[in-house]
């Protein structure tokens, strides 16, 4: 059976000794975020985790959402859970206090996030999904719009969503059709169908917030001319509270291969009043704040599936009695030795767990990042993590989303035919895994960002937030025996990683096609050698515990280091041989023949 408790030891390491809890602590809004503090919030969420959200992932994916009259109601135990949720603080964990939310630091609530995902994908969606609502309204709304909207949202009252997608639009948000016309009041008229909405419509909190795009009657063509507007499910009385149902329902919610416990809706906007978030024409720029922060939340959902698949891997390798170790009988005194034995079971969860705590570093990582983009007083230093956000973000998006679909596999197969069946628990993650690679832009489309948009700017100005550093630590850390199997073939890698930037950068400037054909192997290319930099700084945080009371951790942690330079990072060889081979292979290839 599936099986989840919270990493809260592997969160320890990377949160205090990899980044450094007194770097957090630099920042004026985190002063008071203390050790203390931290292991507090991450040992209570895991027993929320543990206890409330992971016993009802296999019972909320059987059962579904029900949608009866336009109402939709989540499964059983999902409004009892929400609510234990919400009384918590949860909803609220990277809120402003202004606005009643709790003030942790990003890097924390990502972590917090991870447990979350593993215990319950479906879950998480709810409050996930609000968070980049609150993000948006908090950076381009008015003071009113902030102060009726975001506490309550912090509070988990009310809940939010994104309404971008459209029946004949998707990535190309310029086709958007759904139209806002103005009200004598300063209100406006919005009428138009999205779709693929989550969350749009559920029985979890007392209203629900739409951030819709749409176009003014005056608006240019394209993505210039879509501006965004909030819309309430219920439109707020004077005192706040929720009043009249406004011109908004859920249409049908969607019959989906995973996240069965998420609802996602098609959401009718039948001139419903909403208002203006924002400058007239510039939404895109408010709904990208939703969508990097979502694409981030998107990686860390693909972090959350590897954790709790390996969990479940590891169980039943230990448990699972089957043949004999290929040396002679490892358990003389049973029938069989149990699975854990043999080199290709090891090979698979070898590789879920170096996968999975490589991503957790990355991930933690970038956040960090996020918490200085956000809070850093120095505008130099704010500056620098802008970009080096900027520039990780699709990077985490797709690599750890690839990753969770991968190692939810190799879940499946440490298990064999019982990993096939539902009981088992594990094809469950197979399936809530593949979302994550489609949803908030395509994984395709997150490469197409990292060749098309994130390298040229300011001339590679954000790739040197990566590769300054990178290269600086390669250096130095050539110097120390202790880490120089692991430095060389990072060291390697990395000037791939250079030759390829190069590559493309030259061929992209004559013929896109080239920068296009690369982008997916490239991005692979790139996340691989950013988690290898940060399993050489963890095995050189490691390498002088081994023999303390926890020596017994920092000894797995070197030798997941080893399988991941020895076994994982050579892929970054036949990545780059691919992308160097150029577009000619596919797109040479004549259309009539497909």
């Amino acid at each position: 059976m599936a099986v989840y408790q919270a990493p809260l030891r592997d969160m320890r390491f990377v949160f205090y000794e990899l980044l450094g809890s007194d770097k957090v602590a630099e920042l004026p809004p985190y002063q008071e975020v203390s050790p203390d503090l931290v292991d507090a919030v991450l040992e209570e969420a895991g027993k929320v985790c543990e206890g409330v959200l992971f016993p009802l992932n296999r019972s909320g994916d059987e059962e579904g959402c029900h949608f009866e009259n336009g109402v939709v109601r989540t499964p059983k135990g999902f409004r009892q859970a929400y609510d234990t949720f919400r009384d918590g603080g949860w909803t609220g964990m990277a809120c402003d206090p202004a606005y009643g939310g709790q003030g942790l630091p990003s890097v924390v609530t990502m972590l917090v996030e991870e447990m979350i995902c593993s215990a319950n994908m479906s879950f998480g969606m709810y409050p996930g999904l609000s968070h980049g609502a609150y993000k948006a309204l908090k950076a381009f709304g008015t003071e009113e719009q902030k102060a009726l909207y975001l506490p309550k949202i912090a509070s988990g009252e009310w809940s939010g969503t994104m309404c971008l997608t459209e029946p004949h639009c998707g990535t190309d948000l310029g086709l958007v059709r759904t139209k806002a016309d103005a009200n004598d009041d300063g209100s406006f008229r919005i009428s138009g169908t999205k779709i693929f909405i989550s969350a749009g419509e559920h029985d979890l909190t007392d209203n629900i917030v739409h951030l819709v795009l749409a176009r003014l009657p005056d608006a240019p063509p394209g993505i210039k001319g879509i501006s965004l507007f909030v819309v309430p499910k219920f439109l707020p009385k004077d005192d706040g509270t929720p009043g009249a149902r406004n011109g908004v329902a859920c249409g049908s919610i969607e019959h989906k291969m995973g996240i069965k416990a998420s609802s996602t809706c098609v959401m009718n906007f039948d001139e419903a009043t909403g208002w203006l978030v924002g400058e007239p024409h510039k939404g895109m720029r408010a709904m990208f704040t939703m969508m990097n922060a979502a694409r981030l939340g998107v990686g860390v959902q693909g972090l959350g599936i590897m954790e709790a698949s390996y969990q479940g891997a590891v169980a039943y390798a230990r448990d699972r009695l089957q043949g004999r170790a290929l040396t002679g009988a490892a358990n003389p005194d049973a029938k069989a030795d149990p699975i854990l034995v043999h080199p290709d079971v090891r090979r698979m969860l070898l590789t879920m767990r170096a996968y999975t705590e490589g991503g957790r570093m990355l991930a933690a990582w970038t956040s960090r990042e996020l918490d200085y983009a956000e809070k850093a007083e120095d505008p130099a230093r704010k500056a620098e993590a802008e970009d080096f956000v900027a520039l990780m973000t699709p990077i985490v998006k797709a690599l750890l989303t690839d990753l969770g679909s991968e190692v939810a596999n190799l879940g499946v197969q440490v298990y064999g035919g019982h990993g096939y069946i539902r009981e088992w628990g594990m094809e469950q993650y197979v399936r809530d895994a593949r979302i994550a690679q489609i949803y908030e832009g395509t994984n395709g489309i997150q490469a197409l960002d990292l060749v098309g948009r994130k390298l040229p700017t300011g001339m590679g100005r954000q790739l040197r937030r990566f590769f300054h550093p990178v290269s600086a630590y390669i250096d130095r850390a050539m110097d120390d025996d202790d880490l120089s199997e692991f430095v060389l073939p990072l060291a390697k890698a990395f000037v791939r990683l250079q030759q390829a930037t190069g590559f493309i950068a030259q061929k992209g400037m004559s013929n896109p096609n080239e920068a296009g054909a690369a982008a997916t192997d490239y991005l692979r290319l790139f996340g691989l050698v950013a988690m290898g930099y940060l399993w050489v700084r963890a095995v050189e945080e490691a390498k002088d515990k081994t023999d303390g009371d926890d020596g017994a951790f920092y000894r797995a942690k070197i030798a997941t280091a080893r399988f991941y330079f020895q076994r994982l990072l050579p892929q970054t060889g036949a990545l780059f041989a691919a992308l160097m081979s150029g577009a000619g292979s596919m797109m040479d290839f004549e259309d009539a023949a497909f």
